[in-house]
């Protein structure tokens, strides 16, 4: 297996299936990219865009910033946090990528544990500004780099959770897309992509439920990877044909897929499978949330009269009943308990950044209620799209029993939101610190000609001018 070169392996048709997503993605051109998927791509920037912004005030957030200044070379990026920090585009592509998953309201692909987008805006914000692309070379770089981040995720697959994506999968999507931004030759992307598959982060899933907050800079630290490997490789520092099998299956264990990096390329879009989220948590527990609210909506949230419910039972998924956390000690370990996402919509009735905030972690309403839940299993586990789903029951003191049942939560391919919906998210996030950023991402997410001609950095200019701390 150490010396494949051709199909006959494993390892040979990883790196044969490579080479062929490369060809087609360093000939795609702006004008073959159909209308519907350049409107994805405009709507993820703006989503992940929006999820940086919304992390600015995060105390850690504020010190990592203003720690990755104070070593940061010639100003080159902007950081989106409204203080006008401006960085080399390396400390910028970790700002930014450190902020987007904080505040858990980026988007993520649906078909597979995989945030595309994440993996690449940060790396592409960075890179576009610094070397004067146009907004055309922006989207076209997300449309690359979405699609081979989530075809190499749809590659490999692994039966426990085990390895969180934001390791292992950032430097890769970041890679893509720098190379796409740099016009590199199908040959040059391939070496780029190898090599930045050995520079992941071999992040342990348990971080996540577990509220370790180093996990949320996995992103961060997959953009400087993926931009420094297509730097390395550019010059000779390259790794092997078979990169991408030798991490993924051979060190990480994934079973190895090869068909998923070709199959359908440039008819089926990874785009089109996208998700977004309002619930500002783990998307496994979005199901649940939706059938909270469903109970709310016949009885009332509880408020501060936890007494009134006894009990409340959940049955999920697999990947859901990992979210198992009685007592979180941090606000990310509560975005992804089980117990307190929905002790805290029960609560407040929503699921919003404020049902997540950190005196929620000991407020005697939410920690008496977090007591009161268990997990069980839903069996049999239904198919695609209906893979992630929930019945919650609330078990009353007056000895009523009430359930509700979500199969796929709202925000997926299967049940989008209205564009009305991430279009008020959105705004509702930029308008304040960014003042003059609604008019032109109004003009990105309508895909206006004229925007795209423009220079990044001069769209930035535009989006930026007048920030409000």
């Amino acid at each position: 297996m150490d010396g494949a070169t051709g199909g006959s392996t494993d390892a040979g048709r990883i790196a044969d299936g490579l080479e062929a997503l490369t060809r087609w993605s360093a000939a795609l051109s702006w004008s073959d990219v159909p209308a519907a998927i350049r409107s994805r791509a405009a709507v993820v920037l703006a989503d992940d865009l929006a999820a940086i912004i919304a992390a600015r005030a995060e105390p850690e957030v504020i010190a990592l910033h203003d720690g990755m200044a104070s070593s940061s070379g010639g100003a080159e990026a902007t950081v989106f946090n409204a203080r006008g920090q401006r960085l080399d585009r390396y400390s910028a592509a970790v700002a930014n990528g450190s902020a987007a998953d904080w505040c858990e309201l980026d988007e993520g692909y649906r078909r597979v544990i995989c945030h595309a987008g994440l993996y690449s805006v940060p790396a592409i914000l960075a890179e576009a500004e610094a070397t004067g692309a146009t907004g055309e070379d922006v989207l076209r770089a997300l449309v690359i780099g979405y699609e081979t981040a989530a075809r190499i995720a749809r590659a490999f697959s692994y039966s426990t959770l085990t390895l969180h994506p934001h390791g292992s999968l950032a430097a890769v999507g970041a890679a893509a897309s720098v190379a796409a931004l740099r016009r590199l030759s199908a040959e040059g992307t391939a070496a780029a992509l190898n090599a930045a598959a050995t520079l992941v982060v071999p992040g342990p899933f348990n971080h996540t439920v577990e509220g370790a907050l180093v996990r949320n800079v996995w992103p961060g630290v997959g953009a400087w990877s993926g931009l420094r490997a297509v730097d390395w490789s550019s010059v000779g520092i390259a790794g092997r044909r078979e990169g991408l099998h030798d991490v993924y299956a051979a060190a990480f264990g994934g079973t190895p897929h090869p068909g998923e990096l070709t199959e359908d390329l440039g008819q089926a879009w990874a785009l089109v499978d996208g998700y977004h989220k309002i619930h500002a948590c783990c998307q496994y527990a979005h199901s649940a949330v939706e059938a909270t609210l469903g109970l709310i909506h016949d009885l009332g949230d509880c408020g501060d009269d936890t007494d009134a419910i006894a009990r409340i039972h959940i049955d999920t998924h697999w990947k859901g009943q990992h979210l198992d956390n009685v007592h979180p000690k941090t606000t990310l370990a509560a975005k992804f308990s089980m117990q307190h996402i929905l002790a805290t919509t029960a609560r407040f009735g929503h699921a919003g950044a404020d049902a997540f905030h950190a005196s929620t972690l000991s407020d005697p309403a939410i920690a008496a209620l977090r007591e009161k839940v268990t997990i069980g299993a839903w069996e049999p586990e239904p198919g695609w799209p209906n893979d992630r789903p929930a019945r919650v029951i609330w078990e009353m003191r007056d000895g009523s029993r009430h359930a509700e049942e979500c199969l796929s939560a709202r925000g997926g391919p299967d049940r989008p939101f209205a564009p009305d919906e991430i279009h008020g998210k959105i705004m509702g996030i930029i308008t304040d610190p960014y003042p003059a950023m609604p008019a032109v991402i109004e003009r990105l997410l309508a895909v206006d000609p004229g925007l795209l001609d423009q220079r990044w950095d001069e769209t930035v200019a535009l989006m930026t001018a007048g920030a409000r701390p």
